[in-house]
């Protein structure tokens, strides 16, 4: 449950609270890093999900922002791109070095914030800036993201993001009868504070590091950011299916791994997927 108080420092929480994860997710089923291991053909189910839209990215200089673990990273990787990931938590990047030295593959990690990459990969240095599912909750100010990834495109390169729907993460999960809007939709000076022992994925373990800090970012607010950055938005797509149960008692698993609406499930977007290019 959210808690609507004022922060100092947004950073060292919520690193301490993914520095904690980190370790867990990596023994969870549900990364399935064994399966990465032990299968040199083996994808994320969120980069399988994003095939279709994605499409050839063979011999693409490609950077994953916010890339935690790894395991997309690596999935883009075997895809045929030239991947370098990117993540503030150092325990999130021990257990991404250690999967794609187990899996043979050449990744490069950096530990930094992402409002920092430029000065740390360098201006126009990629072909694919790539966002995976669950990032932009975590930034406070969107069109300083969107600058961001502008400046580390080259001309003609792209940005690849799908993530959670701004419409969900406004949603009050607590309240089980009917749908309430009970956090903000728009982007917030404030954060919303979280105090929770658990995580989205099944763990054999609950984090003590518990206090994060988020904010939601309206869909107009990230499209218009992109365009503020000079980027052309090249594809919007909105989908009735989410990669976590973000809404427990009233979502089913699909066989494509994903999560939807138990009932109505044209009634409310879940995700979103944005494409844009430098020109």
């Amino acid at each position: 449950m959210a808690q609507s108080v004022d922060v100092s420092d947004y950073r060292v929480l919520n690193r301490d609270n993914w520095d904690e994860r980190a370790p867990l997710h990596a023994v969870s089923s549900d990364y399935a890093l064994e399966k990465f291991r032990t299968d040199t053909s083996f994808l994320s189910e969120v980069v399988r999900f994003d095939l279709p839209l994605l499409g050839d990215i063979r011999g693409l200089r490609g950077v994953h922002l916010q890339c935690h673990i790894g395991t997309d990273t690596l999935s883009l990787t075997r895809l045929g791109a030239n991947m370098t990931g990117l993540d503030f938590s150092a325990a999130s990047l021990a257990q991404a070095r250690k999967l794609a030295e187990d899996a043979s593959a050449a990744i490069e990690y950096v530990e930094t914030e992402v409002y920092e990459a430029v000065n740390v990969l360098g201006a126009g240095q990629f072909d694919l800036v790539y966002t995976g599912i669950g990032a932009l909750c975590w930034l406070p100010d969107i069109r300083r993201w969107a600058e961001t990834v502008a400046t580390l495109l080259r001309p003609g390169g792209r940005l690849f993001i799908r993530d959670g729907h701004p419409v969900l993460s406004a949603i009050d999960e607590t309240q089980l009868d009917r749908l309430v809007i009970g956090y903000p939709y728009f982007e917030t000076a404030e954060p919303m504070v979280f105090d929770e022992g658990g995580t989205y994925v099944e763990t054999v373990g609950v984090v003590s590091k518990t206090v994060t800090h988020e904010w939601n970012h309206g869909l107009g607010e990230i499209v218009g950011a992109v365009l503020a950055a000079g980027l052309s938005v090249t594809g919007l797509v909105e989908h009735p299916t989410v990669p976590w149960n973000a809404l427990p008692g009233r979502m089913i698993h699909d066989e494509r791994g994903e999560w939807r609406m138990a009932a109505h499930p044209e009634r409310l977007p879940l995700s979103f997927t944005l494409q844009a290019r430098k020109d």
